[in-house]
């Protein structure tokens, strides 16, 4: 029984949407008492009315949907006006496929006449929910036709779309939030409109905004109208406002805009921060998404992280990445890909061992088999020479668990291998002082790498160096700055000064140094998070910058210009006060002054932070010498000492020929055989050590 009155309803409900669609297209008076149905003339009905006379005469099924709004419209109303009626027949055609007959039938809705109407009907629409009451005067528009109506401009900017008219799209798209918001400035209320296909209008019209812009090509109206969506309250979820913000952050990314101007916060604090330019109102984006990932208002998407990470990458934030994937909670995120992220993090903020250490967790625990692990450890080993073996043995690895796998993937392990074996060769010879061997491998090692890595080109200069061949350094070094980027020259420019030292170029090796330290204050000052990242581990520019210090310190000692020294040394202790090698410097100004005894206690200072410290160990003995005294055993236990950390070091072998001579004839063999140490490596040391 119930089934049969639902299709007498159903039956009734379409025999009128058909009435007034012939009414709207024939000019018929309709049953409304407040308006009349313009005869076709007005109508739109060049081009498309024959479409939709033909589809009449087929007598299609009408929507469901439109059915019920032509209801819903009469019931509460007791008549359908002309834009309704219209904005009916423009979703049946645009349901139907018909795109252009729907928008012939969209454009014949005069906006200009019903935008006033709706304001006022959202107006006291709002008020009689507040005030739960039936007592308020009847609105212009029933929350039915509200809804019929801004659909109709939706589908409207929607059909404009599918033409390729986008501009035009995106401006009837803005109609439509401009409308609501203008009658609703606090915006909307919760479940306001739930009951019909308002909020979800608002909520379609609010997400198609900023795509139809960035379709128009105008980037800067595309960002206004993010930040639009995001700072009004339009009563989004959780999930469409996730995608906005996400939209967002990638279109700010990799749009190749140009600035957006900040953002323009009606709700902000004084201390709030404000993005300051595209990557960071991205970032800032990016961390908001984390953050409701970790509170479960939205589900994981790994996207978000590839993103981040590269946003953070590109402006020197591995710190802040780090930190945020630690945040994350390990149901959100599998412990395996967080601990490959953080090494990745902890490698490019310079701290390889922390890095090497989470990707020891993968492949020895977590995952044996793990190639990324595998082949990332490689690469880290194979980038530091005390431990080239192992990144062979970790790249052969790799090899075995790839065959038949993957020939793109395998192909990288056979790369990393290749790295690891020669850098594991080329130390060997240069550790041996076979410099000619070396030479010929570190050429190969780069030529393999196509120049890609700044230690090989640093290898090759010092081993040239201990050829004695400083020019031919200087040269390699130069055709390796114009390879690099300006963030990345420190150490070439440092070794370069040690280069021109070594050929007697004093004032160029002193601009050289001051072109480093200008580097290395721009790169603070133009990236000041990258402070907090050295304190998470990666410490690589602040030691780069202690050590130019020292090497100011030093080459000015050797011009007697202790003023110019003592400024570098301070330099040096606001960097590091409990710097081994700044009191180990200190000892050589007070040793060049003649005061010895104040040496020996910048020497024991260096020596109590560092006890590894060779250059104080054989200084020590050496003021000691010169002291005179019974320290005869004293003296021999440094420099065997620093032999024993250091058994390339020419200076620690020739002082300790130098001790077995004082001792007298009976250790002249000893003394002889140190001389000769000491003069064999002085002919092939480097200036810089090979490792």
């Amino acid at each position: 029984m119930r089934n049969k009155n639902r299709n007498q309803n159903i039956s009734r409900s379409t025999r009128r949407f058909g009435k007034i669609l012939k009414c709207l297209c024939s000019g018929e008076k309709s049953g409304s008492t407040n308006e009349m149905i313009p005869s076709s003339g007005s109508v739109a009905t060049n081009g498309c009315s024959s479409q939709i006379v033909d589809e009449h005469d087929k007598k299609p099924k009408p929507d469901a949907g439109s059915i019920e709004e032509a209801e819903l419209s009469l019931r509460e109303s007791g008549s359908i006006n002309y834009e309704e009626a219209r904005a009916l027949l423009g979703r049946y055609e645009y349901q139907k496929g018909n795109i252009e007959a729907a928008l012939h039938v969209f454009e014949g809705i005069d906006i200009s006449t019903v935008t006033p109407k709706i304001k006022i009907s959202l107006g006291k629409a709002l008020e009689a929910s507040r005030k739960r009451s039936h007592k308020y005067t009847n609105p212009p528009l029933s929350v039915h036709a509200l809804s019929l109506l801004l659909e109709a401009i939706y589908l409207k900017s929607k059909s404009l779309q599918i033409l390729g008219r986008y501009k035009e799209a995106a401006q009837s798209c803005k109609v439509i939030l401009d409308i609501v918001e203008s009658s609703l400035p606090e915006g909307l209320p919760e479940n306001f409109g739930a009951e019909c296909k308002l909020q979800e209008t608002l909520c379609n019209s609010v997400e198609l905004l900023p795509e139809l812009w960035q379709l128009a090509e105008s980037p800067h109206d595309a960002i206004l109208s993010f930040r639009w969506a995001l700072l009004h309250k339009w009563n989004l979820n959780e999930e469409t406002t996730a995608k906005i913000e996400k939209d967002f952050a990638v279109f700010l990314l990799y749009s190749g805009s140009e600035e957006a101007a900040q953002p323009n916060l009606r709700s902000q604090m004084d201390t709030s921060f404000v993005p300051r330019n595209n990557i960071e109102e991205a970032i800032l984006l990016l961390m908001i998404l984390l953050r409701k990932v970790n509170i479960k208002k939205i589900k994981w998407d790994p996207s978000l992280v590839d993103h981040l990470s590269y946003a953070l990458s590109i402006c020197n934030g591995l710190g802040p990445l780090s930190k945020q994937l630690e945040e994350l909670l390990p149901s959100v995120i599998d412990k395996k890909e967080r601990h490959l992220l953080l090494s990745l993090c902890y490698y490019g903020q310079g701290d390889s061992l922390s890095a090497l250490t989470l990707l020891k967790n993968i492949y020895k625990y977590d995952d044996p088999s793990c190639v990324s692990a595998l082949l990332m450890a490689s690469k880290i080993c194979g980038e530091n020479p005390d431990f080239v073996e192992e990144g062979v043995i970790l790249a052969k690895r790799a090899i075995n668990v790839l065959e038949n796998r993957c020939d793109e993937m395998e192909g990288v392990a056979n790369s990393l291998l290749g790295v690891s074996l020669s850098g594991q060769t080329k130390l060997e010879y240069a550790d041996q002082r076979k410099l000619d061997s070396a030479l010929s491998q570190a050429k190969h090692l780069i030529k393999l790498e196509s120049g890609s890595r700044i230690q090989s080109w640093l290898l090759l200069a010092r081993i040239l160096s201990g050829q004695k061949r400083f020019l031919d350094g200087e040269t390699i070094i130069n055709a390796a700055l114009e390879q690099t980027g300006k963030w990345d020259q420190g150490e070439l420019l440092r070794t370069k000064a040690k280069l021109q030292i070594a050929q007697g170029q004093i004032k160029n090796a002193v601009e050289t140094y001051t072109r480093l330290l200008a580097v290395l204050q721009v790169q603070n000052k133009s990236f000041p998070s990258q402070k907090k990242n050295l304190e998470g581990g990666g410490k690589h520019y602040k030691d780069l910058e202690l050590e130019t210090w020292h090497d100011l310190a030093m080459l000015y000692i050797s011009l007697s210009q202790w003023r110019d020294v003592e400024a570098c040394l301070l330099r040096s202790e606001a960097i590091s006060y409990y710097s081994s090698s700044r009191w180990q410097i200190t000892g050589l100004l007070y040793e060049a002054k003649g005061l010895d005894k104040e040496a020996l206690k910048a020497y024991e200072f260096a020596l109590d932070m560092d006890p590894g410290n060779v250059q104080s160990l054989v200084s020590m003995a050496m003021v000691l010498r010169r002291l005179g005294g019974k320290s005869g055993p004293v003296i021999r236990s440094f420099l065997t000492e620093a032999l024993r950390l250091d058994r390339m070091n020419p200076w620690a072998w020739y002082n300790l020929g130098q001790f077995y001579k004082d001792e007298g004839p009976g250790f002249i063999k000893e003394a002889v055989d140190c001389f000769e140490a000491a003069s064999i490596l002085e002919e092939t040391e480097p200036v810089e050590p090979f490792r």
